[in-house]
């Protein structure tokens, strides 16, 4: 047995108080200690959150996504419109139709006040207030048909009344009543003398004001609208080749302003369609044709669909005119919009640009993706219908695409296809 020497009892007991001695500083400092121990774990959560925002994944999901291009554009709007307006127009007119409102030719849209109408309209207000207060007071402009029903009611219970006193009231009331429909009827009361004369008035009163206003019709069916800017003869469909750039400078129209509202017109708008004229200097604006269609995104977002109605080319720029056939009631509030045209879309497998790679293949560029699941990786051939900055449309080529670009049979009978959900490398 291996006897202790004294050198390593003195080690041991030297190990042994330095160890009380490192316990009892920790027990000194221990505050310190934990502070010092969470701030490390502070910075280290900092430096791997921040980690993770530049880096937050190598690998995506497959998803079914939509891409698109799209181009913002400000435009014109030329409407086929018809102005109203009437001679007396100073007058002020009076809403038949409200703002939007669909019409048939022929309908009443708004009717201009007569002369003098405020008047005329105060004065008939009087004499309405005299003819209520005269029918309240005189008892004898009961309706003639309710009295005869009182009449024939008396005289019916005459007929086996033994009473002489009750027969003699019955009488009385009969004979009154005979003699205020007699009145009613031959107007021989000085209260319906007096109603007469009040309603004749009222009807004279009545005549001037109809006589002197002024009703304007649709000339044509469409919508109602009072938003007059004064450009509705300048902005017209009768020869796009006018809207030259300097053409549509030189108004300094606001973009996104309201028409203000009329107090003197109205007008009728075609609400089948109306086109928009726009300056662009894309290469999708220089490759577009007369006749093409595109969807096109109004100030309320709504989508809907346009057509190339026409196009020509001023210092490299490029004047298109397009044809919209939905929403024309949306812009009847403008002249000049902030609007995008979108060019093309396409849905499908979406996959980011990042995770595509490319391979050389008979000289042909083939684009693939590396899908990951449970740590093995499989490369999947993508046939790329769209691209966009940040995303692709991609499908899984056909057998008979593949054997064309080269693949052999061996070959294409161990590819795998891309699907929704696939978990994909980025690059």
């Amino acid at each position: 047995m291996k006897k202790t020497t004294n050198v390593e009892v003195e080690n041991k007991s030297r190990k042994k108080k330095e160890n009380n001695n490192f316990i009892k500083i920790l027990k000194k400092h221990r505050k310190k200690v934990l502070m010092l121990l969470l701030l490390c774990a502070i910075i280290y959560i900092i430096y791997t959150v921040v980690q993770l925002i530049k880096n937050p994944t190598d690998t995506v999901y497959v998803e079914m996504g939509q891409i698109k291009e799209e181009e913002l554009a400000i435009g014109y709007i030329i409407r086929d419109e018809i102005i109203l307006k009437g001679e007396n127009y100073k007058n002020g007119l009076e809403q038949i139709k409200i703002e939007g409102e669909k019409v048939a030719k022929g309908e009443p849209i708004f009717r201009y006040y007569s002369n003098n109408e405020e008047n005329l309209v105060r004065k008939i207000q009087e004499l309405d207030a005299k003819i209520d207060e005269a029918m309240a007071k005189e008892n004898s402009l009961i309706d003639t048909k309710v009295l005869e029903e009182q009449i024939d009611l008396k005289i019916n219970e005459l007929y086996g009344e033994s009473d002489l006193k009750v027969i003699q009231n019955n009488k009385e009331e009969i004979l009154t009543n005979m003699s205020k429909k007699s009145k009613i009827a031959g107007e021989q009361s000085p209260a319906g003398s007096y109603l007469k004369k009040l309603i004749d008035e009222r009807k004279e009163y009545e005549n001037k004001l109809n006589s002197g206003a002024k009703t304007l019709e649709s000339t044509r069916s469409g919508i109602v609208s009072y938003r007059i800017d004064g450009y509705e003869e300048i902005f017209t469909a009768d020869d796009f080749g006018k809207y030259t750039k300097d053409f549509l400078d030189d108004l300094k129209l606001k973009t996104g302003q309201i028409i203000p509202m009329s107090s003197e017109a109205g007008k009728i708008v075609d609400n089948y369609f109306c086109y928009i004229v726009c300056v662009l200097d894309s290469e999708y604006a220089k490759s577009a044709e007369v006749g093409d269609e595109v969807t096109i995104k109004l100030p309320s977002g709504k989508e809907t669909k346009a057509t190339i109605e026409y196009k020509t080319i001023e210092d490299k720029e490029y004047i298109l005119t397009l044809k919209i056939e939905e929403g024309v009631e949306e812009l009847t509030s403008y002249r000049k919009i902030s609007f995008s045209i979108i060019w093309w879309s396409k849905t499908g497998l979406r996959v980011p640009n990042a995770a595509i790679q490319k391979e050389e293949k008979n000289g042909n560029q083939i684009s693939y993706v590396t899908r990951t699941r449970i740590g093995y990786e499989d490369k999947i051939i993508v046939k790329v219908l769209r691209t966009n900055e940040k995303y692709s449309i991609v499908t899984n080529y056909t057998s008979d695409e593949l054997s064309k670009i080269g693949y052999t049979i061996e070959e294409i009978r161990n590819m795998v296809n891309i699907a929704i959900y696939d978990e994909i490398l980025l690059k």
